[in-house]
């Protein structure tokens, strides 16, 4: 044709091929027939490739004939009509006179090159398709006109061939570089628009010429070979509206294989005959809907668990279907193949041919069935099915665990049937053996003990390998992490990570020891015979002990800790010692019946269990592998089977293991004793049957709550229809209910109503997607948007560091809590509600294993919508107030509920399980700063500290010596040395600048000194080496550059509207979060070392918010320039003050650090406001609520159906409304963005028990061989010392862990001359005299082991007293006392002269104490002192023990701790000695009984309800001052002041009804109500 026809040109290829293959085979020596039919299949490929490929693999294809190639593969291009030359003409023109781009004169010599892809999701094009004389130019805004009006960028819909496109040439002058060949690309039919909008010069040109314009057809290339392609006829939303598009050659691959195999199993069945008649069309339809798919899916899906586009499930109907067809095919196979019935289960033939052929035809019917089930979506994509069908086999069949994704579900599954191969050998050649009655064996017992340690081993193992393959590569490739030094998190290290690594490794040691010890203990027990000999009476003790020890520990205990114990009691029975607490100060106290659950549990899964199922092994096992039942072959399979899945259940989740065990002896020994299949099968299947049945309960229990008439919730009108409509259909949904429990898929209300439907089967997992929260924060944010924008500002964001702190401290005590029974019974997929005053957080639990517990916690928003407020109060709320019975309030009996109460508590699908749940948090005070900084006075005390946190910054730098002597700075500060010098910058403003000279319009560095010199000299004196701090040295001059440059850059930041309060606020919020802006000339030298901004200026500006902060508590406190610098030294020591974007706020929040500072700017809803935000680490108080399982799982599904499938974007749709009895909103909030609206999704994290220092030192810690031999070395030691101490006469191991032996000698009479001169002292100096004399006395003699237990003990008002005294302090006769007592009264212990040390040694404070007690010493009571042998301050020769010397040091050298501060001079008393030096009150001694009575916030109280005797002492007398230390109950201290209620004197007058003492307990002071105390006597 082309050679007749010299202007034909082939525009598809199609031609070309054709000749390109006719050629081709002409060649071959092959007959015509088979030429023929070989160019017929060829054909057929490339045209099933044309459909198949993806859109990218074509091109366009109007190119110009390239030089050297042939003319065959040569396409013409059209010219172009004159509409685009016009448009070329007149956009030139434009970009010429715009002076950007030149263009030549002719553009018919523009040439059409290369080629362009497609389009990208926004409509835009991507690349170029013409170049116009060595010019790249190309138009920048070009997209559809519906996206341009609405600006909505909508990927997941397909725009249609015939939207209009709109092009807006006034784009062109936006950027001076444009490029034009995307221009010439366009459509004149898409200029040909009435609506377009051109500018008058382009109408001008466009008018005549678009009547003439016609259509320019795109083509698309399809390349067959490398130089072979043809031409298709397509734009690219019609090419999109066929296909979906691939993006990987494997897709590609994939769906072609997939969509063979349907065809080739599709078409297998129909030869088969598997169906007939009208029931072909219908398979034909499936195949076709199947094949369909692969080109085009269905977007979106029912089964779709996310937004958009699904890659996923478009592969999801071939894999079913061909699943479904391998299925029929060897069901079908296998009742035409198999004819006896061979192995029977119950009386049921699993091998019959009748039951293999209703199998296969119920599988033809769900596949005939597959437009409705999809349409439904009853089945999930592809990986979820995959990861649902491991877990289930795994959990069911092997007793494993709960799986957090795919690979872990594959992993544990693949390690369960290698542990299940390895098993299996030594079964099958144990049972290969002779038995007889009495001896079973040897290589069955080695099965046995074998099996239990395997199955202890994988009962402790996470499923997820990720923390193993991580401690792996740890050990072998330490360096293979690579960290870019330029990664703004490098320098924040997560501890998670190691510690999870720390744990499993630790684990596996212990492991390693334990399971050799338990295989060869069982193995020792299994081996003596006494599972043969002790028979059945062994059998029957054993079931008796798992009856009452699962009954006492899983249901009476649990029951007894309850909120409401039964529905029917008002509190617990068993009550914390946390539960009267206000405020909870401390850790939970372990409970007496807390180590009575965790020994019951021990005992039960580690003891109790392993005999169970080894008494079964030994019983069963020859029997199951008879010819009679199952053969030795499939015999051992299923012993090994059944024995792994029993053993691993107990150890992992023992909770309901009781009920089955009991069920199943009582149902196969008295019920239906002729149908047992030995009593281990009998257990297997039914702990199968038991967790089905345990789901079906709770469904059922889910949906009579959900639907119960007196308390439903309408949230919709069709909620008021569909109540109704649903009440004939109840026993579909009892149906329903059965079938999803059976598949372990969700019951979910439809659209929220009394309509339950089954949706598809998920993993315990539930959420297909890993999704976790994101914190916005300066590490993945850009630096433009950081200054302008503020990103993550709104309060969802920053306070979803608090549910990350959170979820810390339970992955540190969660599965220790666990243990100890403080959430009551738990299991797996069971869900939490955690609640407190302002944290509200649902704990989902996913994995629980054998001391270790996977979960997942979704933190709701802080202050959540009307519907979330109204189920917390429900949640919060107490009903022991409640009095009603029916319609009437009789009242109800002491300590029980109500009627009503009781019957409304059983209808709820929640219950309360603790109230006073402690837990380790952050306490949150917020203030608003503009009510902090509303006056000018407020402002210039915060610049007067800011001045000052500069140059404390400055003097205390180490780089201070290297800026002094940098050149650079001292050439930018030149003018500054100059003592006439004044900066009259604008920005300085009087009435915050407390510097500010008036006369000179500015801040003169006259002026700076006179206010800051002082400061800067004391600064200075501090360093170690001093510097020069005179008026006119070179630290001055940097210390005044500094603060003038940072008050220029807080009026910079305020837009030098430092008057205005909005404009400060954002000024100093700019600064603190380290925006500087260097604006003027005069501060550029601080560019020589960036670290003066980041060290010094920013800590400045930070440290002055804190103490702008305490000023309003003492205002003229840091006045005294020491009392400031030792304020700023313990807030740099003790607090973290950062901007909540800045990653070391996340380090420090998980890192827990004890206080927290930082500025918070609120741009939310509307608001803007600024706000100081206060936290500090204590222990917080949560009530703890168990949902019902089954309502969190529906709940979820029917949220994810009505958002994604049914596009249900109604923000106060029907489904999300409150419903206090399943706390509807509440579950619905914590879905998956964007479904839920949660504030934080934690990452699946797992808790171990060995991180829960409680459960260590109930149960012991981990067992490893370096703890063994720390072990072992410790009491070799403590043996040595034992031995050593005993050969001298009165020793004990203490004394010889001091350092030495002690031998004991009678001394009674000092003693008592001792007691009785003390009874017979009148003055104080006297008084204190004796006091210091004895204790000295007796720390020299060694004895006392605590400075404190000789003060608590020896200041006694009388004999009687010190006597009571010695018996409660000392506790004699035990081995924790280096005393020993007689009839009467002390035996002090001799030291060897080898552990002492000399006087000289000790700190020149003390000796200077010692020489004071010698001079002041009364001559009537020298002989005294020489009759005890006190040694006086010359004394060499007299030594003290060196380990009290640490006791001794710890006494004298803490002011105040002794009551000799008489002696003392008053500027070294401290502030509680002056205040008693004062008084003539008797002070007394006291000893705290109740530390819930001790007042540790009373001193920060914002009320100031109390007069403090002194300012100093109200600081120390909190827990901002103890930090780590807490009262406890037993201390002892002496009172130094006391509030009485309605006392006439200000200063002693109480707030309260009660007195309040103030107490002095060693250098602590705290302040207790009197009832808390029990008085000791006055002091002497």
């Amino acid at each position: 044709i082309q050679e007749k026809n010299p202007n034909y040109h082939d525009k598809t290829g199609i031609a070309t091929t054709t000749s390109w293959l006719l050629n081709a085979l002409l060649s071959l020596r092959v007959p015509l027939e088979s030429k023929k039919s070989c160019f017929a299949s060829l054909l057929a490929i490339f045209l099933f490739f044309l459909v198949m490929c993806p859109q990218s693999v074509f091109s366009r294809s109007l190119q110009d004939g390239q030089q050297g190639q042939q003319p065959s593969s040569q396409v013409r291009v059209q010219s172009r009509p004159p509409s685009q030359a016009a448009v070329l003409g007149a956009s030139a023109s434009l970009l010429v006179r715009n002076g950007s781009v030149h263009l030549e004169a002719s553009h018919a010599t523009a040439s059409a090159v290369g080629g362009s892809s497609l389009h990208d999701e926004l409509g835009k094009f991507s690349s170029t398709l013409y170049e116009t004389g060595g010019c790249d130019m190309s138009l920048v805004n070009f997209e559809p006109a519906a996206r341009r009006a609405s600006n909505i960028c909508d990927t997941d819909s397909h725009v249609s061939s015939s939207t209009s496109v709109r092009f807006y040439p006034h784009d062109l002058l936006s950027l001076p570089q444009i490029r034009l060949n995307r221009l010439l690309t366009m459509d004149t039919d898409l200029l040909e628009q009435q609506d377009i909008d051109l500018s008058p010069d382009l109408q001008d040109h466009m008018q005549p010429q678009e009547e003439a314009a016609q259509k320019v057809k795109q083509y698309y290339r399809f390349w067959i070979l490398p130089k072979l392609w043809i031409s298709i006829n397509f734009d690219r939303l019609t090419l999109l509206a066929l296909f979906d598009r691939n993006r990987e050659i494997l897709e590609n691959v994939l769906a072609v294989i997939l969509a063979i195999l349907v065809a080739f199993l599709g078409s297998v069945l129909l030869i088969e005959g598997f169906f007939k008649d009208i029931w072909v069309f219908q398979f034909c339809l499936v195949i076709a809907s199947c094949q369909y798919s692969l080109l085009k899916s269905v977007q979106p899906d029912s089964s779709s668990p996310r937004h958009g586009h699904n890659r996923i499930i478009a592969y999801s109907r071939p894999v079913y279907f061909c699943l479904c067809c391998g299925l029929i095919w060897l069901l079908d196979y296998g009742s035409r193949n198999i004819s006896t019935t061979r192995f029977r289960l119950y009386g049921m033939a699993f091998t019959n041919p009748l039951l293999l052929l209703s199998a296969r035809d119920l599988v033809i019917v769900f596949t005939l069935c597959f437009p409705i089930v999809f349409f439904i979506g009853l089945l999930p994509q592809v990986n979820t099915f995959v990861m649902y069908l491991c877990e289930q086999l795994d959990i069911h069949v092997f007793g494993g665990n709960a799986t957090t994704s795919l690979l872990a579900a594959l992993y544990s599954f693949i390690c369960s049937i290698v542990a299940v191969a390895l098993l299996y050998g030594l079964c099958y050649g144990a049972l290969k053996d002779s038995w007889d009655g009495q001896h079973i064996p040897v290589l069955f017992s080695i099965f046995c003990g074998l099996l239990v340690a395997i199955s202890y081993h994988l009962s402790r193992q996470s499923s997820d390998p990720s923390v193993l393959f991580s401690l792996v590569q740890s050990k072998f490739f330490p360096n293979s992490e690579d960290k870019n030094p330029e990664d703004p998190l490098s320098e924040v290290k997560d501890p998670l990570p190691e510690k999870l690594r720390n744990s499993v490794s630790e684990r596996l040691q212990s492991d390693l020891i334990v399971c050799i010890v338990i295989g060869v203990l069982y193995f020792a027990i299994h081996v003596s015979t006494v599972f043969t000999v002790l028979q059945p009476i062994l059998s029957y003790v054993l079931y008796a002990l798992v009856g009452t020890v699962g009954f006492v520990t899983h249901y009476v205990l649990p029951q007894l800790r309850k909120q409401l114990p039964w529905h029917c009691f008002s509190h617990p029975l068993l009550k914390t010692k946390e539960y009267y607490q206000f405020e909870v100060r401390n850790a939970a106290h372990v409970m007496w019946f807390e180590k009575l659950h965790i020994w019951l549990l021990f005992v039960e899964k580690n003891v109790i269990y392993p005999l169970i199922v080894l008494n079964e092994l030994s019983s069963s096992a020859k029997n199951i592998a008879s010819p009679k039942k199952l053969d030795t072959e499939l015999g051992a399979l299923m012993i090994t089977i059944a024995g792994l899945k029993l053993l691993r259940s107990s150890f992992s989740s023992p909770t309901c293991q009781y009920v089955t065990v009991i069920f199943t002896v009582l149902f196969f020994t008295f019920d239906y004793k002729s149908f047992t299949e030995t009593m281990l099968l009998d257990l297997f299947f039914m702990s199968i049957l038991f967790s089905k049945l345990w789901e079906l309960f709770y469904k059922l229990r889910f949906v009579y709550t959900y639907i119960a008439p007196w308390q439903i919730t309408w949230g919709s009108a069709f909620h008021a229809f569909a109540q109704p409509f649903a009440v004939p259909h109840s026993a579909m949904l009892f149906v329903q209910a059965a079938v999803s429990a059976f598949f372990s898929t969700p019951l979910n209300p439809f659209l929220g109503s009394a309509i339950f439907i089954t949706s598809y089967a998920r993993p315990v997992k539930f959420w297909e997607r890993d999704y976790n929260t994101k914190r916005v924060d300066h590490s993945n944010t850009r630096l433009a948007s950081q200054l302008d924008r503020n990103p993550g500002s709104d309060d969802n964001n920053l306070n979803s560091i608090f549910y990350e702190h959170l979820t810390r401290s339970l992955q540190h005590s969660l599965c220790g809590d666990l243990l100890l029974g403080r959430w009551g019974n738990y299991s797996t997929g069971d869900c939490f509600i955690l609640a407190s005053d302002y944290l509200n957080a649902l704990v989902h639990l996913i994995e629980i294993g054998n001391g270790l517990v996977t979960f997942q916690l979704r933190g709701l928003e802080f202050r959540g919508t009307y519907c979330q407020q109204r189920e917390v109060e429900a949640i919060t709320e107490g009903v022991e107030e409640d009095e009603g019975f029916c319609c009437c309030e009789p009242g109800h009996l002491p300590h029980m509920l109500s009627f009503n109460a009781a019957f409304g508590q059983r209808w709820l699908a929640w219950e309360v399980l603790v109230t006073k749940y402690v837990l380790e948090g952050y306490s949150i005070t917020d203030n608003s700063a503009a009510s902090m900084l509303q006056v000018f006075d407020l402002r210039k005390i915060l610049t007067t500290y800011y001045v000052k946190g500069i140059i404390y910054y400055v003097t205390t730098s180490p780089k201070l010596e290297e800026w002094l002597a940098n050149e650079t700075m001292q050439e930018g500060l030149r003018l500054c040395t100059d003592r006439n010098y004044v900066d009259v910058d604008p920005t300085f403003n009087p009435n915050i600048d407390e510097d500010y000279d008036h006369r000179l319009a500015g801040i003169s560095r006259e002026s700076f000194c006179m206010i800051y010199l002082n400061w800067i000299e004391y600064c200075c004196s501090r360093r170690e080496k001093p510097l020069d701090s005179s008026k006119d040295s070179p630290l001055v001059t940097l210390c005044y550059g500094l603060c003038v440059l940072g008050r220029r850059a807080l009026g910079t930041a305020s837009h030098h509207m430092s008057s205005n309060l909005e404009s400060f606020l954002y000024g100093l919020h700019a600064l603190f979060k380290g925006d500087f802006r260097i604006s003027s000339i005069r501060d550029e030298w601080i560019f020589a070392d960036m670290e003066l901004l980041r060290k010094v200026v920013v800590p400045g500006i930070r440290m002055s918010l804190k103490l702008h902060q305490d000023h309003f508590t003492s205002p003229d406190e840091y006045d005294d320039p020491s009392v400031l610098y030792e304020a700023i030294t313990t807030h740099e020591e003790n607090l973290v003050i950062a901007h909540e974007g800045d990653p070391a706020w996340r380090s420090a929040v998980l890192s827990n650090s004890p206080s927290l500072l930082a500025l918070r700017h609120v741009m939310d809803d509307g608001t803007n406001e600024y706000k100081i935000i206060m936290l500090n680490k204590r222990y917080l108080s949560f009530r703890v609520i168990k949902v019902n399982k089954e309502c969190v799982r529906g709940l979820w599904a029917g949220q994810q159906q009505e958002l994604v499938f049914l596009r249900n974007r109604n923000p106060e749709r029907g489904s999300i409304q409150n419903a206090k009895q399943a706390l509807r909103n509440m579950i619905n909030s914590s879905c998956d963005q964007p479904i839920g609206y949660p504030i934080y999704v934690s990452p699946l994290t797992t808790s171990y028990s060995d991180s829960h220092e409680q459960l260590k030192e109930i149960l012991g810690g981990a067992i490893s061989l370096g703890n063994i031999r720390s072990f072992i070395v410790s009491t070799w030691h403590r043996l040595r010392k034992g031995c050593g101490a005993g050969c001298n006469s009165g020793g004990n191991i203490e004394d010889s862990d001091a350092g030495g032996g002690a031998s004991c000698t009678s001394n009674n009479a000092t003693i008592n001359e001792s007691q009785s001169s003390m009874s017979q002292g009148g003055g104080s100096a006297t008084t204190g005299l004796y006091q210091t004399l004895l204790i000295l006395y007796l720390l020299l003699l060694g004895t006392s082991h605590s400075s404190h237990s000789v003060q608590s003990s020896l200041v006694r008002h009388s004999p009687a007293r010190a006597s009571v005294a010695s018996h409660s302090s000392y506790c004699y006769g035990s081995r924790h006392s280096s005393l020993r007592t007689s009839a009467t009264g002390f035996v002090p212990c001799r030291r060897s002269s080898t552990s002492q040390i000399s006087l000289r040694n000790l700190p020149s404070s003390i000796q200077s104490r010692l020489s004071m007690v010698n001079q002041m010493e009364p001559t009537g009571q020298t002989g005294v002192s020489a009759q005890h042998g006190l040694p006086s301050s010359s004394s060499s020769s007299q030594s003290i023990p060196a380990c009290k010397q640490h006791a001794l040091v710890g006494f004298l050298g803490t002011e105040g701790g002794s009551n000799a501060t008489e002696t003392q001079s008053g500027g070294n008393a401290s502030p509680a000695n002056q205040m008693q030096a004062k008084k003539d009150d008797v002070i007394y001694r006291i000893q705290l009984m109740d530390p819930s009575q001790v007042l540790e916030g009373i001193n920060v109280s914002k009320r100031k309800e109390l007069q403090w005797p002194d300012e100093v002492i109200r600081l120390k007398a909190g827990r901002n001052s103890w930090k780590d230390w807490s009262p406890q109950e037993g201390m002892e201290g002496h009172v130094i002041h006391r509030w009485v209620p309605c006392s006439r004197d200000p200063s002693s007058r109480s707030h309260i009804d009660k007195t309040i003492l103030l107490v002095q307990i060693e250098d602590k002071y705290v302040a207790v109500v009197e009832t808390g105390v029990l008085e000791l006597g006055a002091e002497v």
